[in-house]
C-alpha cells in the first residue's frame, strides 16, 4: 500500500471533521455540502480498497449495525442527579439562603444555563476518542447507546485540539448533555409524515427519546438529532474550577453547548436572566420548560454535597406550564397490571404546550375528591415540565346544574361488575381483590402468547410461569429483551428449547396487527372486535389517539367497549408499555382485507362435525368475512350445526337471515 494513501486518508479525516465542527458546532460552513459530499466519497473509495485503514473516529463508521438483542446495561461513574425544582423567585431566594448557610463566609457567583428539554445521556472519550454513551437510566446505571449516539453528526468521534487545553485529550474525559431534536427539524419531520399519509409525532422530546432507543442505527441516523452538553467531568476535579471554565472546556474540544449560559454575582441578575428567557424561549431552537441554577464554584458546588437525588448547589426554575380550559366528558377506570384501579378524565381535545391531548390520568378517589370533579365540568388542563397532561382545577362557575358528584365504588360496580375491589388501610388505591401483580401478569402473558393473539409457539403457561417467577419478565414487552443464556439458568430449558423459545418470540416482532391488540388484553375488546378497530383506523397510533365518540361510531362498539378501550390507551403504565415495544423493534402490521368475502358475515349455532367453531372462524376471517357472535340485521347467514337452540333460529327468521348448513359453509370457505 502506497504511504501516500494512508497519509492521504488521515488528511481527509481532520478536514472533514474540520468542516463537520464548523457545520455542526459554529454554524458557519466554510464549504458547500457538495466539496463536503465529494471528499467524504473519496475517503470512502479509499477504505474500501484499504480496510486496515479504517479507525474508529473515521466519519465513515457513523452508522454501526442493527444490535440483535437490546441494549446492554452499563454503570456511570458517577451519579447522573436530578434537580430540585422551584417555581418563584421566593422559593430561588429560599435556596441561595440554604447556601449561604452552608457556605458561611464565602462568596460565590451563579451559573445559569436554559435546561433543554431532551433525553440525558453521558459521552465517554478515552484519550480523545468517542468510545461509550450511556443513558440515564435510574441515575447509577443507563443504557450502552453507544452506536445510536455515534451517528448524531455534531457528536465529534474524536475531541479537538487546541492550545491550552491539550490535557482534555489526555485519559478518561466524560461529557454529559442532553439529545434533542431541534424544533425546526421536528416541524419538517411531522411536515413530510402527513405528506405521507402518516400520523404527525407527538413531540420532540418524545420523539428524540424513542429514536436514540431503536435497536437498528442506520433507523436512527435518518432523524436529526443533536447533542448538547451541559457538564464535563475529569478523573481531577481541579482541571475545572469553575462551571463557566467547563463551558469553554467543551466548546475548545469541539462539543456543542448552548451559548446563552451566564454567570450573576447576585440573585437579581439571576431573577434578570430567567425573565428575559421567560419572554424569549419561544425563539429557542430547541424547547424549553426552564433554566438550570448553579453555584458556579465547583470545589463550593462538591462541598455543597446531595440529598437524596439532587444536589444542594443547584436548582432548576421551572417557566409556568401552559394551560387549556376543556369539558370533562367522561371518568373511566383502567385496571394496571399489577390490579391497580386508576380513574382516567376523558375530555374534548385540546392543545397544550404544543401537543394534542384528550384524556389525563386523576391518580386515585382521593385526587378526585379533592379536586370535586363531575363529568360535565369545565376544566383547566396543564402539562407539567411540558410532558404530562394533569387536571389542575375545575371551573367551578360554568359548573352545569345537573353535575352531580363522582361516586367511585359506584363506577368500579358499573364498569367491573364481575370483580371484586378494596383499599387498605393506609392506602389510596383500590385493587382487585385476591389479584396479586404476578398474578395477573401471568394471566395476560399467557392471553398475549395465545393462538388467537400472537400465537408464540412453546410459551405456554408453565413457561409463563418459570419466567414471571424468574423475575425474567415484568411486562409483556420484556419477552423481547430474554436472552438465551438467561433461560439456561432455569430448570424447565435446556439448550434446544431455549433456543425454540427465543426463535419463536423473535418471529413474532411484526405481528398482524388485529392479533397484537387483542393480545393486549383490552377489557372488551374480543377477535373480532380488535379486527373490527383495526380495519377501521388501520393503525395502533390512530387507535390509541381515538374519541369514545369515534370508537362508538363502529358497528358492535357501544359506550362500555370505547370507554374500556380509552381507559387502556391512557394509563400511563399502557403508554410506556407500547412505547417500550416500540423501543424493542416490535411493529404491528396492517394489512388491508381482501377475499371472497370481505363483506359477508358469518353467525355459527350448534355443533359443527368437520371442524370446530374456532377453525371455522379463523377460515371465514382468512377471507375476508366477519365472524359474529350474535345474530344482528346485517349478519349474512346463519350456519345451522347439530343440537341448535330455537332463540338464533328465531332470531335469524325475524331479521330474514339465510340459513344455511355446515356443507354450504364448507362449500364457501373452499
Amino acid at each position: 500500500m502506497p504511504i501516500q494513501l494512508e497519509s492521504r486518508a488521515r488528511e481527509l479525516r481532520e478536514l472533514l471533521a474540520t468542516y463537520s465542527y464548523e457545520y455542526h458546532v459554529l454554524d458557519n460552513p466554510s464549504v458547500s455540502d457538495a466539496v463536503y459530499d465529494s471528499l467524504f466519497a473519496e475517503l470512502k473509495s479509499i477504505e474500501a480498497q484499504h480496510p486496515e485503514l479504517i479507525t474508529a473516529d473515521s466519519p465513515t463508521q457513523r452508522v454501526g449495525n442493527e444490535l440483535s438483542s437490546g441494549f446492554r446495561k452499563a454503570t456511570h461513574s458517577s451519579r447522573m442527579l436530578s434537580l430540585n425544582d422551584v417555581f418563584d423567585r421566593s422559593e430561588v431566594e429560599a435556596w441561595v439562603k440554604r447556601t449561604d448557610k452552608l457556605l458561611p463566609g464565602s462568596r460565590h457567583e451563579f451559573f445559569t444555563d436554559i435546561k433543554m428539554d431532551g433525553l440525558a445521556c453521558a459521552l465517554i472519550y478515552q484519550d480523545g476518542l468517542f468510545v461509550q454513551a450511556i443513558t440515564r437510566g435510574d441515575s447509577f446505571i443507563g443504557e450502552d447507546v453507544t452506536d445510536n449516539v455515534r451517528t448524531i453528526k455534531n457528536v465529534p468521534l474524536r475531541l479537538r485540539s487546541v492550545k491550552g487545553f491539550e490535557q482534555f485529550l489526555s485519559g478518561r474525559t466524560e461529557i454529559r448533555g442532553e439529545i434533542v431534536m431541534l424544533k425546526k427539524d421536528f416541524a419538517k419531520l411531522n411536515k413530510k409524515r402527513l405528506a405521507a399519509g402518516e400520523p404527525e409525532f407527538a413531540n420532540p422530546r418524545n420523539l428524540a427519546a424513542g429514536t436514540i432507543r431503536q435497536l437498528d442505527p442506520r433507523l436512527v441516523a435518518e432523524r436529526p438529532l443533536h447533542f448538547r452538553a451541559y457538564d464535563i467531568l475529569r478523573d481531577n476535579p481541579d482541571e475545572l474550577p469553575t462551571h463557566i471554565y467547563a463551558y469553554q472546556v467543551l466548546s475548545a474540544l469541539g462539543i456543542n453547548r448552548n451559548l446563552e449560559a451566564s454567570v450573576f454575582d447576585s440573585l437579581d441578575g439571576v431573577m434578570k436572566f430567567i425573565d428575559k428567557w421567560d419572554k424569549k424561549r419561544q425563539d429557542l431552537p430547541f424547547n424549553t420548560d426552564g433554566l438550570v441554577v448553579k453555584v458556579n464554584n465547583r470545589q463550593q458546588y462538591a462541598k455543597l454535597g446531595v440529598v437524596g437525588k439532587q444536589p444542594r448547589a443547584a436548582v432548576a426554575f421551572k417557566y409556568a406550564p401552559e394551560q387549556a380550559t376543556t369539558i370533562l366528558r367522561d371518568i373511566v377506570i383502567s385496571i394496571g397490571r399489577t390490579g391497580a384501579a386508576t380513574p382516567v378524565a376523558v375530555f374534548d381535545p385540546v392543545v397544550v404546550a404544543g401537543t394534542r391531548v384528550k384524556h389525563a390520568s386523576l391518580h386515585n378517589a382521593d385526587e378526585i375528591e379533592r379536586l370535586d370533579i363531575r363529568i360535565g365540568d369545565t376544566i383547566v388542563i396543564f402539562k407539567a415540565g411540558d410532558i404530562i397532561p394533569q387536571v389542575e382545577s375545575v371551573v367551578l362557575k360554568l359548573r352545569p346544574k345537573v353535575a352531580a358528584k363522582f361516586d367511585f365504588e359506584k363506577a368500579l360496580s358499573t364498569q367491573y361488575p364481575e370483580l371484586e375491589f378494596d383499599r387498605p388501610d393506609g392506602e389510596v388505591v383500590y385493587r382487585v381483590k385476591g389479584a396479586t401483580g404476578d398474578i395477573l401478569l401471568k394471566l395476560v402473558l399467557e392471553h398475549f402468547a395465545s393462538k388467537a393473539a400472537l400465537d408464540i409457539d412453546t410459551l405456554g403457561e408453565k413457561n409463563v410461569i418459570a419466567l414471571v417467577e424468574a423475575g425474567l419478565v415484568n411486562d409483556l414487552a420484556d419477552i423481547y429483551t430474554i436472552a438465551k443464556d438467561q433461560l439456561l439458568q432455569l430448570d424447565r430449558f435446556a439448550e434446544i428449547s431455549a433456543s425454540k423459545l427465543i426463535d419463536a418470540i423473535a418471529s413474532k416482532k411484526a405481528p398482524l396487527l388485529e392479533k397484537f391488540v387483542y393480545g393486549l388484553g383490552i377489557r372488551h375488546v374480543g377477535v373480532q372486535t380488535a379486527i373490527d378497530l383495526v380495519d377501521n383506523f388501520g393503525s395502533l397510533d390512530a387507535l390509541q389517539q381515538a374519541t369514545i365518540d369515534q370508537l362508538m361510531a363502529i358497528d358492535g362498539v357501544g359506550e362500555v367497549v370505547a370507554e374500556s378501550i380509552v381507559a387502556w390507551f391512557a394509563d400511563p403504565d399502557n403508554e410506556v408499555l407500547l412505547q417500550k415495544f416500540q423501543d424493542l423493534g416490535v411493529k404491528p402490521v396492517f394489512i388491508k382485507k381482501t377475499g371472497r368475502l370481505v363483506g359477508v358475515n358469518f353467525v355459527i349455532t350448534g355443533t359443527l362435525i368437520t371442524m370446530s367453531r374456532d377453525q371455522a372462524a379463523d377460515q371465514i376471517r382468512a377471507l375476508g368475512g366477519t365472524f359474529q357472535t350474535a345474530i344482528a340485521r346485517d349478519t349474512t347467514y346463519l350456519v345451522v350445526g347439530q343440537n341448535v337452540g330455537a332463540g338464533k333460529l328465531e332470531k335469524a327468521k325475524s331479521y330474514g337471515t339465510t340459513m344455511i348448513d355446515e356443507s354450504k359453509l364448507q362449500e364457501l370457505i373452499g
